[in-house]
């Protein structure tokens, strides 16, 4: 272990008499761990650092500690558990009620024993009730084939609020500018209800597809559950389309109806959103409901379009017994979600009723989300962490907590505290903007017990900033995706924590790392081991066996892989995410495709075709848009402008969140003999040209 000195300190922002006594305070506790590196940070991070401190001397005092750490382990820890993790998280008592010696057996117990871990777990969400003569697990027909949870018929909104303490607060929310609401779970039950009846009134029933593009708001949870009770399927659309792909998933989804939202209140302005629906909907026999984002509504409505208001007035009329709870079998689709693949038109995903399960098991046993925790995650019904922060929080009975603005400023940060949220899930580009700003600096998050990290590539600094930021609180990766429900590779409060690393596979998944020749080994493509709990069967618009499974080769023992397209290295005992081996990228934690977005570029005038890759930025982190672009025969361009209008047209057409980081020109595309892009070799180029 290196030497730490008070100059050392002072560099990195102390002042002399307080590095000295750091560093008194320092070696008096070196001298009671010794050898224990992993007990020695973690009371050095418990007693001697604190958010106050300049974050170098967090990444100086860390390099001392770990001075020494071998390579062969992975990188070092910027967080250990202690006592209360490994004796009272919820995995903790798993592995003793399933009587497992350690975590590695729990997670081999839980992929060889599906029916026992699944049986456990679901007891833990409150569902035996419902399991009784239900078969967890059929594959007599082979993997790819897999049913879960046969001859179970339930209702995932019952189960999410029809639990035993009616009167605990299951939503706290906040506009921008306004204080602190509550909702308790009767009163999100009495008006999910209200939703249900108002459907009915218009006719919607069983199996019917109703769309929501509108903000994460309490509205839109009342309004997600509502459907699902009445036995409808959400269709999910993000409120950040463009009026074409709003479109798009209304005509996939083939939604009768779609709830949205007059404009959208962000930063003191006012982004139109009733607009690009009502676009979206012309020629169309979709309806509309539109809610006020404050007070009254900012603009006439269509005359075939509905106010919130009238909606749920329609309802009242309706009996209770229109809004039963209607029982589902676990195969029925209870929600339409979106991913894009390397075509064009994004992949329509059904979930399941064992997908929104397979949400809220990841946050049992991965997050240690308990009662009485409260859950904020800045998203959107439109991507699938929307959904699973309804699913993780209510089945766990937890609180969602849903700040109705910008997350990117400071009052997002006091809603945090005020709120006071005990799990704080993020995008890392909002941890970069936070620690970019210090807009975070002198506020409390010391309530937080675990931050989590999900849809894009972090960096190492960026996630020890956010894990000090809370008081040394573990920062759980969690990658996964839409087709199934949620993570294979994840991390635990029992396992020391990496920045920016993965310390397992999730539980009751298994995956192994395959090259180009199909070999196993520690860097490449993550192919997944099925069955997998809460994975797709089906897809509504393409072939599920030809997306997932066509020409994968055998695992190493023999065994049917599944596709899921993201790269991953292994690092002694944890794992790096290294972004996709395909033409799917990840933007801003929003998935899209090269096709996507070349669509939309080459109708910009002048241009003969592009290509569009995703690349890392040096040093790790969320993915940058590089557009290649080759120009129509006797046409020129100022680069500057060209980038400018290719912006343009991307947030105009598909998703103002994109954003073109480089615009590169280029006289040909290089081509397979099929004529094929070859993307993968831009992606080289232009890594070897920036080193």
């Amino acid at each position: 272990m290196s030497l730490l000195t008070g100059a050392a300190l002072q560099t990195a922002g102390l002042d002399a008499a307080t590095a000295e006594a750091f560093v008194t305070a320092y070696e008096a506790l070196c001298t009671g761990f010794g050898a224990d590196v992993l007990g020695l940070w973690r009371h050095v991070a418990k007693e001697l650092l604190g958010p106050a401190q300049p974050f170098e001397v967090h990444r100086v005092v860390h390099s001392i500690v770990f001075a020494d750490w071998p390579a062969s382990l992975g990188p070092a820890p910027i967080w250990v558990p202690g006592p209360r993790e490994l004796e009272s998280s919820n995995v903790a008592r798993m592995i003793r009620a399933l009587e497992v010696a350690d975590y590695a057996a729990l997670h081999a117990f839980s992929v060889a024993e599906p029916e026992r871990y699944w049986r456990y777990v679901l007891d833990k969400l409150q569902l035996a009730p419902v399991l009784a003569g239900v078969r967890v697990l059929m594959a007599e027909d082979g993997p790819e084939s897999a049913l879960w949870l046969v001859g179970m018929r339930a209702n995932l909104a019952e189960a999410a609020l029809a639990r035993s303490e009616s009167n605990r607060v299951a939503v706290v929310f906040q506009a921008e500018g306004g204080g602190l609401e509550r909702r308790t779970l009767a009163e999100l039950e009495a008006d999910s209800e209200r939703v249900a009846r108002g459907l009915s009134g218009l006719g919607l029933t069983e199996g019917d597809a109703i769309a929501i593009a509108m903000p994460m708001t309490y509205e839109s949870v009342a309004i997600y559950l509502g459907i699902v009770r009445l036995g409808g399927i959400v269709v999910s659309i993000a409120d950040s389309f463009a009026a074409g792909e709003i479109a798009l998933r209304l005509r996939i989804g083939e939604a009768k109806l779609v709830f949205t939202q007059d404009v959208i209140a962000r930063s003191g302005k006012a982004l139109p959103l009733y607009e690009r629906v009502q676009a979206a909907t012309v020629g169309t026999a979709v309806r509309a409901i539109v809610l006020p984002a404050s007070g009254t509504l900012a603009l006439p409505l269509d005359t075939r379009d509905v106010s919130w208001d009238a909606f749920l007035a329609g309802g009242a009329g309706q009996p209770r017994s229109a809004a039963e709870y209607c029982p589902r079998s676990a195969e029925d689709v209870t929600n339409i979600l979106f991913s894009s693949g390397t075509t064009g038109e994004p992949k329509a995903i059904p979930w399941t009723m064992h997908a929104p399960l397979k949400a809220a098991a990841d946050a049992f046993a991965h997050h240690d989300l308990k009662r009485g925790d409260v859950v904020c995650w800045p998203t959107n019904l439109g991507w699938m962490m929307g959904p699973w922060l309804i699913y993780a929080a209510l089945l766990n009975d937890a609180t969602i907590a849903l700040y109705e603005g910008s997350p990117l400023g400071r009052d997002f940060g006091r809603f945090v505290e005020d709120a006071r949220v005990t799990m704080l899930g993020v995008v890392p580009s909002l941890v970069k903007t936070w620690k970019a700003s210090a807009c975070m600096d002198g506020l409390d998050w010391s309530r937080i017990r675990c931050f989590s990290s999900t849809g894009e590539a972090s960096t190492p600094h960026e996630m020890h900033w956010l894990s000090a930021r809370g008081g040394y609180k573990p920062v759980i990766e969690y990658c996964g995706g839409t087709e199934i429900g949620g993570a294979y590779i994840t991390g635990t409060v029992i396992q020391p924590q990496a920045p920016s690393a993965f310390s397992t596979p999730a539980l009751g998944c298994a995956f192994v790392l395959i090259d180009d020749d199909g070999n196993e080994c520690d860097q490449g493509e993550l192919a997944l081991i099925p069955p997998l709990f809460g994975s797709s069967n089906r897809l509504l618009n393409r072939d599920h066996h030809e997306s997932y499974y066509a020409d994968m080769p055998r695992g190493p023992k023999g065994e049917v892989l599944r596709r899921h397209g993201d790269q991953v290295e292994r690092l002694g005992g944890s794992y790096r995410a290294l972004g996709r081996v395909d033409d799917t990228m990840n933007l801003g934690g929003i998935k899209t495709s090269s096709a996507e977005l070349e669509r939309i570029c080459n109708r910009v005038g002048g241009v003969l075709e592009s290509a569009a890759i995703a690349v890392p930025p040096v040093g790790g982190g969320p993915s940058l848009l590089v557009v290649y672009v080759v120009m129509a025969d006797g046409n020129t361009c100022e680069l500057p402008e060209l980038q400018l209008e290719l912006q343009r047209a991307l947030a105009r057409e598909l998703n103002p969140l994109f954003k073109v980081h480089e615009l590169v020109l280029t006289a040909q595309l290089p081509r397979t003999a099929s004529n094929k892009v070859l993307r993968r070799v831009l992606r080289g180029e232009y890594r070897a040209q920036k080193r």
